[in-house]
């Protein structure tokens, strides 16, 4: 359980809000939610940063509602990536406090009594995108960097086609903690925006492209070919793992440059 979910239920004990034995239930808790057709995994947060992000392709309505029941119990805040629009009407009516991103197809919500850090207090990550058409991938990324709490800023269309268009950007890249760079074609994107940084780049082919951009391969091996030491490389279309894994780092240089102050 992490620090601030215990100073919450102390809180909440002090309040009268919680009896003496719900406070030890809590305490004690299963690290596992059996939901039925899931079984949710309540520990992942304090393992490993952030907690447990639903993948809604082939889950039923009612078992994603199960799934966010039971982490909003837990006082976790819920992303699902991968949701159609039919099954967030049906999500929003049962949860209207979420959020949906139709461009990004992510599900939010913010559990009851979140409390944002400071400005101070967040890592910051950039999200770019090469083109308007890579916007959905980077969107999602945008959405996943917002839910582990960073500052995120996303910049769209600037592509290398238009070198001119990066570098009016660089002053905004050059404060990032961590950018992520969501990119088909030729994926030659990330490789430039590495060249000018000195932070982590992660870069996100996309499947965008003609004939033999082979849905996206010919932008994952450029990537991985990069001749920037500091780009990494997530799968196709990936945005949510591009997000999350900038979301780390951000949270970590933040907490780091927090405790260098004290």
């Amino acid at each position: 359980m992490h620090r601030d979910q215990l100073q919450s239920l102390a809180q909440r004990l002090l309040a009268s809000q919680l009896s003496p034995e719900a406070f030890v239930d809590q305490l004690t808790h299963a690290e596992t939610a059996d939901v039925g057709a899931a079984q949710i995994d309540l520990d992942r947060g304090r393992r490993c940063g952030f907690s447990e992000v639903i993948f809604a392709e082939g889950k039923t309505v009612e078992t994603m509602a199960n799934i966010f029941n039971a982490l909003l119990r837990h006082r976790s805040d819920v992303l699902a990536t991968r949701m159609s629009p039919e099954e967030a009407a049906e999500l929003s009516s049962q949860f209207p406090a979420g959020r949906y991103n139709a461009v990004a197809r992510t599900f939010s919500i913010r559990c009851e009594g979140h409390e944002e850090p400071e400005a101070a207090e967040r890592g910051r990550v950039v999200i770019v995108s090469a083109g308007t058409s890579d916007l959905p991938v980077a969107e999602e990324a945008r959405e996943t960097a917002l839910w582990t709490g960073a500052d995120v800023e996303l910049i769209q269309d600037v592509g290398v086609a238009g070198p001119h268009r990066l570098r009016a950007n660089l002053p905004r890249l050059r404060t990032a903690d961590a950018i992520v760079v969501v990119a088909g074609m030729e994926g030659a994107l990330p490789s430039v925006v590495g060249g000018h940084v000195a932070c982590p780049v992660i870069a996100v082919p996309t499947s965008v492209g003609y004939g033999a951009s082979f849905g996206g391969v010919a932008a994952l091996l450029g990537m991985l070919n990069s001749c920037a030491s500091n780009v990494t490389v997530v799968n196709i279309d990936a945005g949510f793992k591009g997000g999350y894994v900038a979301g780390l780092i951000a949270k970590n240089v933040a907490a780091a440059r927090t405790q260098s102050k004290t």
